[in-house]
């Protein structure tokens, strides 16, 4: 069996051992959120999907590389960009694109969409369609771990205009002060929307800002699945041995505008976005995986024809899905 030694000493401090089985994994559930994401795009544009959608094309090795690095009864928390998040964390693309659909086989009976998919059995307590919604819900949920004695962690996915919200900062703190098992994982793709981070914040590095909480701050290469991979599993050592949060930026980039259907040449311009779609985090592991001997081009091959078709299964099993009733407009809805 091919083993990979990744080293990075000088970021890292540690040599990490993963075997063909998990690098396996990491291709395929990067590849499977590609497809699901290009599957998206084409109904999407054939207005077969209500509502807006935000695609994770170009991020795909920062779910891949966290999850990787999780157990099943660890939680995550998402965010509007979050369908890589949920595949990542073992979510069914069935399930997930009924929701999308709005039918009621749904991971949410069809009454959440695009922005509010969760499953709590899989330890995914949701995205949220409000910005640095997910960073308070951590925090939480790493304190009824920590308060139940358990050694479940949290790994809360937000973009880079999250870090600019109090709830980023109230989070950080409150995970901070209580050594809380969190690791929160700020996907930086350079725009809040269509505001670039450079007009933003008067910073290069996210990450920086851990200082100010006293926790360990780390920047990766987010189209880098293997860096995401090291920085997560020490991270999350560190909190499930009970030493407290770790905020990771990934340095990354969404292939796409912001949602589809934003105008993106109004802010970045055509140069800015072949350079952004010539860096793809799948061909590059792909490359990496040949090099290692973990896989051949039969292999792809089979991973991409299988995985589109899986894709072509989970549509077809969404339009075949009955609507929610009017009898079930009112269950599982909640007001305080």
């Amino acid at each position: 069996m091919c083993v990979a030694i990744i080293a990075d000493k000088e970021d890292i401090g540690m040599n990490y051992s993963i075997d063909d089985q998990k690098l396996l994994w990491m291709y395929t559930t990067m590849v499977k959120i590609r497809c699901f994401e290009e599957s998206l795009k084409d109904v999407f544009a054939a207005g077969r999907i209500p509502g807006f959608v935000h695609l994770y094309i170009g991020q795909e090795a920062i779910a891949t590389g966290i999850c990787a690095c999780l157990r099943a009864d660890d939680f995550i928390t998402s965010n509007h960009r979050g369908h890589g998040h949920m595949i990542a964390k073992g979510g069914d693309p069935k399930l997930m694109m009924a929701e999308l659909y709005g039918r009621f086989t749904g991971y949410c009976k069809g009454k959440g969409g695009s922005m509010h998919v969760a499953d709590l059995s899989l330890g995914n307590l949701g995205a949220n369609g409000i910005v640095g919604a997910g960073l308070p819900i951590a925090a939480g949920a790493a304190l009824s771990a920590k308060y139940t004695g358990t050694d479940r962690v949290v790994a809360s996915f937000f973009g880079d205009g999250a870090s600019n919200q109090g709830t980023f900062h109230e989070a950080l703190n409150l995970a901070s002060i209580w050594k809380l098992p969190v690791i929160y994982v700020c996907e930086n793709n350079g725009y809040a929307h269509s505001v670039s981070q450079k007009k933003s914040m008067n910073i290069e590095n996210i990450a920086d800002r851990s200082r100010g909480y006293g926790i360990p701050g780390v920047v990766v290469d987010g189209s880098d699945v293997l860096a995401v991979y090291q920085a997560g599993e020490e991270a999350v050592n560190r909190a499930r041995s009970g030493n407290g949060a770790t905020l990771i930026e990934c340095k990354t980039n969404r292939h796409s505008g912001h949602n589809e259907g934003d105008p993106e040449s109004r802010y970045r311009s055509k140069e800015e976005i072949r350079i952004i779609k010539s860096i793809d985090p799948i061909s590059r592991f792909e490359s990496k995986l040949v090099e290692l001997g973990t896989i051949n081009e039969a292999k792809i091959r089979e991973i991409q024809i299988k995985t589109k078709n899986l894709m072509q299964e989970a549509v077809n099993f969404a339009e075949e899905s009955p609507w929610p009733s009017k009898e079930q407009l009112l269950i599982d809805v909640y007001s305080k």
